[in-house]
């Protein structure tokens, strides 16, 4: 299901283009065994059917009646919610073109995208599987919000397991924003996942994850 609903009301939106980040907090990149720094945003994209809302579930595909993959990892980040068509977009003019914000999971089939690395292959289907997004409401922006001092955090079967704050982000929102923009230019209701904080960490059928962002939303999958 590729669209999402606006936080407290019955209306949804429809979502476009999903852009996510790579190597966004310092932590994380060590914990990758010290994946090379980048002074711009590394980008992949996502197709929008692999969004899946709250309360959804999580599976790994199967070819051939077999799984692809051993190693399914989550990752919890920000979620960036576009609210018009811009490009070229000066960083300090960036918050115009944003309607709000979600917490995400960006799923990974961790054994695929490191054989991926490894022979120099693309790695869309380590990322961007059926199910590979779950995605909660969304939160609308206001004056209130500074959501570069937003909390996420991630429970794997009721344990913490991730815990940061987007202020640790190495490349901040407005950055990423205008960065996308000029590469691809952005769309009404595109996301852009901003990347995850050190944690992640590998789950199993009967699983169940829970995302918060700042104590304002909440996101619960199982994993089949």
């Amino acid at each position: 299901m590729s669209k999402i609903r606006i936080h407290k009301t019955e209306k949804y939106i429809k979502v476009n283009n999903i852009y996510c980040v790579g190597r966004n907090y310092v932590d994380h990149i060590n914990e990758m065994n010290g994946s090379i720094f980048s002074e711009l945003p590394v980008i992949f994209i996502k197709p929008n059917s692999s969004i899946i809302n709250d309360g959804g579930v999580v599976e790994i595909p199967k070819y051939s009646d077999n799984y692809i993959s051993e190693n399914l990892h989550y990752e919890v980040e920000l979620v960036i919610v576009i609210s018009r068509n811009g490009q070229n977009i000066p960083e300090n003019e960036t918050e115009k073109y944003i309607l709000g914000y979600a917490v995400g999971l960006d799923m990974t089939l961790r054994d695929i995208q490191d054989d991926s690395k490894k022979n120099g292959t693309p790695w869309a289907i380590s990322k961007g599987f059926l199910s590979s997004a779950p995605v909660s409401d969304i939160i609308l922006k206001n004056p209130s919000l500074n959501p570069m001092k937003f909390e996420l955090i991630l429970f794997h079967n009721n344990i913490k397991k991730q815990h940061a704050n987007t202020s640790l982000m190495i490349h901040n929102i407005y950055k990423l924003v205008s960065y996308i923009s000029s590469i691809f230019s952005i769309q009404k209701h595109d996301l852009i996942f901003t990347g995850t904080p050190v944690g992640v960490g590998k789950v199993i059928s009967g699983d169940k994850i829970v995302a918060t962002l700042d104590k304002k939303l909440k996101l619960s999958v199982e994993v089949l």
